[in-house]
Order: C-alpha cells, then structure tokens, then sequence
C-alpha cells in the first residue's frame, strides 16, 4: 500500500502555503488573540479519571482515508451537543479537507455549540497551524511524531502553549513513544491505527502503554468499539479514549457513547 500519511503531508503543505497567501499570520494571531481564554482539555480528562469514570474525547468527522464517508447526516453543532449529553469529556473535530472532508467551520460550529474542550484533528507542520487553531477556538492540537522531525515537534508544542492550548502528541511505536516523552506536560496518544498503512490494532496501546510513569496521561485513539476494549485498556493504565467511527455510524452518536460507557471504570 502506497504511504497514505508521505500523501497527506505533500498535500498539506501545499494548503498550509495558500492558507498563508490567503490570510497573514499577523492576521491570524489578532483572530487568536480575539478568542476567550482555552478550556483545560487536559484537566477535564484528570477530573473525569479521578472520578473513576472513562473520559472519552468523542470525534466528529465525516470520512476516512480508508473507509470513504462515514457519516452522510452531518452537522458538527448538533454532533457536539449529542457528544455532551451523551458524557463526553472532551471533544475531537477532524478539519483535514481532502483526506477526511472535514473543515474549519466544523470546528467553528463545534465550539459555538458546547462548552467543552476542543482538540483540533489536524495535521500540522507549521506555525502558522497552531496559531490558526487558536483562532479558530481549539484548546488542544494534535501533533504527530511520524509526521514532524523533533525539533520542530519541539518548537510547535511551545508554541501552543504559549497559546494557552494543551498539546496531544501521537505515537504508533517504541521509537515515537520515546520522542514523545521528551515533550514536557504533552498528552501522549497512542494511535492503534498506523497513519502509514491505516491497519488498526489496539493491542498497540496495551503494549506501548507497559512501564510509561503513571505521571503522564495516555490516551488511546482509534479501533475503539465495545466494552471488551475498554476493559482491556484500563487493565492496562488506559483510562482516556480518543473515539470516532465507533459513534458516527451509529444514528445517534451521544447515545451511543452513553452505552458504550455505562458502567466501565476509569480510576487508576
């Protein structure tokens, strides 16, 4: 299989480069500074496990890569409202355009309806990324190992904090995982789906999860169905869920994330 993730990113820069054509990023940060101050993202997931419940980062998105389009109703607002009644802790909105059909104005709409925290799903490779995420209201970007050398990994994890936003750092294997690690007070995701083939296996999480320190948060993203899964990765130290297909298929997706927590455990 072709590497899916060396084709989003070629595609990606060449959009990063008309973003900027299109609006400065002088601009752009005077949006960013206009935004109220970031929701905690990573302090609501610590509550909700302290509380001893799973806290699910809930996606919104409308299509994959490898599975074509996911959702056909599809409205971010009333998706997000669904996510918070249904016990969603944070949520997640996929603004990938080529890829995953997602937009800016998903995210936009997404936080004009709810008050929870908003992790932007993007793939990110410049400054001018994180700092559109701020203005476009997001409390947390997703940067991803596989697609950033690690000084630059560096520089755009500082600079979201210096937005204010939390920063999820994703990982597939040992070699990532230890790259991560190395990014202070970063949320650590471990992706079961491997961006490079988009194969999926959630005992990835199980396995990289095994001897990290209990101080760093992990959240496991992708494959994600049932309650069997949860079971298995909270043996394993795994209390915080990044989940999407599992509840876009469904017809009502906060109703669906309702089910699939009920009664599953989340304390350490």
């Amino acid at each position: 299989m072709a590497d899916i993730l060396d084709t989003i990113l070629a595609v990606k820069r060449d959009e990063v480069a008309a973003a900027k054509r299109r609006m400065s990023e002088a601009d752009v940060r005077a949006m960013a500074r206009l935004q109220p101050k970031p929701l905690g993202f990573a302090r609501a997931l610590r509550e909700r496990i302290e509380q001893g419940l799973p806290a699910v980062i809930a996606e919104i998105k409308r299509a994959s890569p490898s599975k074509g389009v996911i959702r056909k109703d599809f409205d971010a607002a009333e998706l997000a409202v669904s996510y918070a009644k249904g016990g969603a802790t944070c949520i997640s909105v996929l603004t990938d355009e080529q890829f995953f059909r997602g937009s800016r104005s998903d995210l936009v709409r997404a936080r004009a309806a709810c008050t929870l925290p908003i992790l932007r799903k993007e793939f990110i490779i410049d400054d001018y990324q994180v700092i559109e995420s701020r203005a476009l209201g997001a409390d947390c970007i997703l940067l991803i190992v596989a697609a950033l050398p690690a000084e630059q990994m560096r520089a755009l994890a500082q600079l979201a904090r210096q937005l204010g936003m939390a920063v999820l750092v994703e990982v597939h294997d040992k070699a990532e995982l230890v790259t991560a690690l190395t990014i202070d007070d970063a949320l650590i995701g471990i992706n079961n789906r491997d961006l490079r083939t988009f194969k999926t296996d959630i005992s990835t999480s199980v396995a990289l999860a095994a001897g990290i320190d209990a101080s760093r948060l992990l959240i496991s993203e992708s494959g994600i169905h049932h309650k069997a899964d949860l079971a298995m990765l909270a043996a394993a130290g795994i209390h915080a869920y990044l989940i999407g297909e599992a509840f876009m298929i469904e017809e009502d997706p906060g109703l669906a994330l309702k089910k699939l927590v009920a009664g599953a455990s989340g304390s350490r």
